[in-house]
């Protein structure tokens, strides 16, 4: 299992595979015998619970070789671009983003990448002071940093963002609350009002003679439904009135 994760085709040190497990593990250096072994994650994708490994070799000649990114300094250069650009597609989300669910969406596929990012920087910095003499390492390293750097800065204005988003709903649902309750009191003094007279006049059977009884009975079925729905509308409008604070 562990020789699978190294091409055998490569001739690196007996070492390097004796240190790898059956899965990738954490990113790190592998330097002997003037040989360097980089084992690097590839960008997480979103609910990605195991990492996938990309290795990359650099023999004692001083010639690059990596597993599936081709050959030449310019695999590490590749990979570094993965990440640059995963970066930046997720820097358009945030500006495009406008309620805190977009906002959870990027963060929960930043925050792997950010620590991925950060892994990564640190360990070309490692690369770079076991092997001094690899001068190479030095833009690759520079290049991890402003990766991380600018991973580290959008999740940090991710969160700034959703905070804004989340106290931006709360308060609205605050101010909701507030006239929800203003309207059940005013409702409640309406039927506190009226409430006695409707009894009163229940229990008496105070039934007054007002001459509809003579006319022909649609009519005055309809002139107390419109005059019912002119003042149902004048409450509704007096009980949903917003109320300044």
């Amino acid at each position: 299992m562990a020789a699978d994760l190294i091409p055998p085709l490569w001739k690196v040190p007996q070492v390097f595979r004796d240190r790898m497990g059956e899965q990738v593990g954490r990113q790190r250096a592998m330097i002997a015998d003037g040989h360097l072994l980089l084992v690097l994650h590839a960008p997480p994708k979103p609910n990605e619970n195991q990492r996938h490994g990309r290795f990359f070799w650099r023999d004692a000649d001083g010639q690059w070789t990596s597993k599936d990114r081709g050959t030449g300094l310019n695999a590490l250069n590749k990979h570094l671009e993965d990440y640059e650009e995963l970066i930046a597609a997720l820097d358009r989300l945030e500006e495009q983003a406008t309620t805190s669910g977009q906002y959870f969406a990027i963060l929960e596929q930043l925050s792997p990448v950010q620590r991925a990012a950060t892994n990564l920087h640190h360990v070309l910095q490692e690369a770079r002071e076991k092997c001094p003499e690899f001068r190479e390492l030095i833009n690759l390293r520079d290049r991890a940093y402003g990766i991380e750097r600018t991973a580290e800065l959008l999740l940090a204005e991710v969160k700034n963002a959703l905070d804004v988003a989340v106290a931006k709903r709360a308060e609205e649902q605050a101010e909701s609350s507030h006239q929800m309750s203003i309207a059940s009191h005013r409702l409640n003094k309406l039927a506190a009002f009226f409430f006695p007279i409707a009894t009163l006049m229940a229990i008496f059977g105070a039934n007054l003679r007002h001459g509809f009884e003579d006319i022909w009975p649609p009519i005055p079925m309809l002139v107390v439904l419109v005059f019912g729905l002119v003042l149902g509308g004048i409450l509704t409008m007096f009980v949903t009135k917003k109320s300044s604070r």
